[in-house]
């Protein structure tokens, strides 16, 4: 039943256009301006930005201005003709003071370019649509400004952005949505380098905070892919996702304190995600989650943990942690010297995870326990493959203790070499899973772990910061 239910959902999310999955998003080229107006003064941008027209293209000079208020966006683009306000060239016009730009309830406009060091956050309220926010690096310059940039409106996007050196409380990026339980609907946040987040707190620091406990329920469709974080370490969840129906893939993570962590709702897709070093993985919580195609390497702590609940299922969308149901972990690879990969209800809440499936992994570990296992119910085993520890609370038909003899490449990733064990040896089907960790198709009998050996094709390798932010292609 679990297996239906799994792929039921990936079914939904492709229909309702919450992920282009497997096909991939694309934002396709910017329609040529109509017409481009320069400006050099933080007033001559404002009257600017008071005509604009559909199709206009205002540009403000290189430099550093300061500002005593709001630069206040209140005209609108169309789908075919948006309205762009940005930095003549990328990086070199910087907007200090008080305040930045304040965006009213306005539709298809795009900042680009900027450098963002003012004090106020920067907030697309709910009236708002097809607002992009691309290629500015924002770093606020008032510590208590908690969270930089709240996005609230449906179809926005956030790409190609640097968020760096925040030290206080609060997080880069917040999504929210309309009153107190709704959610901001399709936003994609995509090629953004996310650094040196330093917050010391025990809470509260995160770099993509996607939804709120009050919004648990709400249905995002959001698409988190293909961002860079580095010293993550604001908080021990880097991507806290508090909402349902999202997706969360082929981002990298490395030395970072932070993990990739579905701390609410329900109906999430991580995929493809790298975890170089750091603290921790991905731990996840609420129902009917699917977590395929994942390399961790060199974990400090746990890589993949699937909690336990102090309440069963939260239909008062409270702060409670909701036990994790009907969970499926297939087809990644953990690689680590510690014990312990994965654990399965080892908190100590009341509630453990039930009707888990976890399935064609590889773990390769130090020595001791691999798989460690609380009061789960229910939890169905396959095909997995343990190396370098004991297999401890998986069950002996759970899978084999073999070396799948995994190499490193020249990015540093573990990867499955010609002669595996693991190849063409899954024992699932797993309708989720169509593809591997580099995006090629899995075809035939599928190899185990997040890797599908394939002689001569493409290695996708860890992103680096050539691939994220203003200047990345």
């Amino acid at each position: 039943m679990a297996l239906n239910r799994h792929a039921a959902v990936i079914t939904a999310l492709i229909l309702i256009g919450a992920v282009a999955a497997p096909a991939e998003r694309t934002a396709g080229a910017a329609p040529a301006p109509t017409k481009v107006v320069s400006v050099s003064s933080v007033a001559a941008l404002q009257s600017a930005v008071k005509q604009a027209q559909p199709g206009d293209r205002i540009e403000l000079a290189d430099g550093s201005y300061s500002t005593s208020s709001a630069i206040a966006l209140t005209r609108s683009g169309t789908a075919s003709a948006p309205i762009t306000i940005a930095a003549q060239h990328t990086g070199k016009a910087e907007i200090k003071g008080t305040d930045g730009f304040s965006f009213g309830s306005i539709h298809y406009v795009t900042v680009e370019g900027f450098r963002l060091t003012h004090g106020s956050a920067i907030s697309l309220p709910t009236g708002a649509d097809h607002v992009r926010l691309t290629r500015n690096v924002i770093q606020l310059s008032n510590s208590a400004t908690k969270n930089w940039v709240t996005v609230a409106c449906d179809d926005c996007q956030v790409d190609h952005n640097t968020f760096q050196h925040k030290s206080s409380l609060g997080v880069f990026l917040q999504i929210s949505g309309p009153g107190s339980s709704g959610m901001a609907e399709r936003v994609w946040i995509h090629h953004n380098y996310f650094y040196d987040h330093s917050y010391s707190g025990s809470n509260g620091g995160e770099s993509i905070r996607l939804g709120l406990s009050s919004r648990q329920h709400a249905a995002a469709h959001a698409t988190v892919e293909y961002n860079l974080f580095e010293k993550a370490n604001g908080d021990s969840e880097a991507i806290s996702v508090k909402s349902s129906d999202n997706i969360v893939r082929y981002n990298t993570l490395r030395n970072s304190r932070g993990q990739i962590c579905l701390r609410h709702g329900s109906w999430t897709l991580v995929e493809g995600n790298i975890i170089l070093g750091g603290t921790s993985g991905i731990r996840f919580f609420g129902n009917d989650h699917v977590i395929i195609n994942n390399l961790i390497q060199n974990i400090g702590g746990m890589p993949i943990e699937v909690g336990a609940g102090n309440i069963r299922d939260d239909t008062n969308s409270t702060t409670d942690h909701e036990a994790a149901d009907r969970g499926l972990v297939a087809f990644n690879t953990v690689v680590s010297t510690k014990t312990n990969l994965i654990g399965i209800g080892t908190e100590d809440h009341q509630y453990k995870p039930d009707h888990t499936t976890v399935a064609d992994n590889v773990l390769v570990g130090g020595s001791g326990n691999l798989v460690t296992v609380d009061g789960a119910t229910n939890t169905k085993w396959e095909g997995n493959i343990v190396w370098g520890g004991s297999r401890g609370d998986m069950p002996a038909d759970g899978g084999r203790s073999v070396n799948p003899a995994l190499v490193v490449d020249s990015g540093g990733l573990d990867r499955l070499a010609a002669g595996s064990p693991a190849i063409d040896t899954a024992t699932g089907s797993y309708s989720q899973v169509t593809q591997d960790m580099d995006l090629q198709a899995r075809s035939g009998a599928k190899d185990v772990g997040a890797d599908e050996y394939v002689a001569g094709g493409t290695q996708r390798r860890a992103l680096t910061t050539a691939d994220v932010g203003p200047s990345a292609p």
